[in-house]
């Protein structure tokens, strides 16, 4: 079973598997979603074919419009949420939630963490409400030499 039934209530988004064919898709909306930031070429393939890495997207009507990465740091027994996307005129659908909801439940450790820039107040908020706290600030970690928050999760 590839696809997964946890789009959030009235959404028509499809949350599954997300494959090297994805690329070009994956490629898009990250220029869409973090046109700063956005990964380069090569570690957008990494993400999509490294082998461990958590790698979801959510499709409405075929069209990729939110994806999630994360992998396991064994050795220290937390997993790392790496990017998660969704298109702008996708947002405040539950679609976030969904694909965060969906890479939780396939990541098998005690802890997890993320990074967010301090100014993304939406998203720090959604974080919030799944039970993320702050767990630090890496100054500067941006190109713009925005901060970056780092969030945790306990389980």
């Amino acid at each position: 079973m590839n696809q997964l039934n946890l789009a959030a209530p009235g959404s028509a988004a499809i949350v599954e598997p997300a494959t090297w064919r994805d690329l070009n898709d994956l490629r898009r909306l990250e220029q869409v979603c973090f046109p700063e930031d956005a990964w380069p070429l090569w570690d957008l393939i990494g993400v999509l074919t490294f082998p461990g890495v958590v790698r979801l997207k959510a499709t409405i009507a075929g069209e990729m419009v939110g994806f999630i990465a994360a992998d396991i740091h064994r050795f220290e027994n937390v997993a790392w949420i790496a990017t998660l996307g969704v298109l702008p005129d996708f947002r405040r659908r539950g679609i976030a939630l969904s694909l965060l909801r969906a890479s939780e439940e396939r990541l098998k450790v005690p802890r997890i963490r993320l990074s967010v820039r301090a100014s993304n107040r939406p998203a720090i908020d959604l974080y919030t409400r799944f039970g993320y706290v702050r767990h630090g600030v890496w100054p500067r970690y941006y190109a713009d030499g925005e901060d970056a928050l780092v969030l945790e999760k306990t389980r």
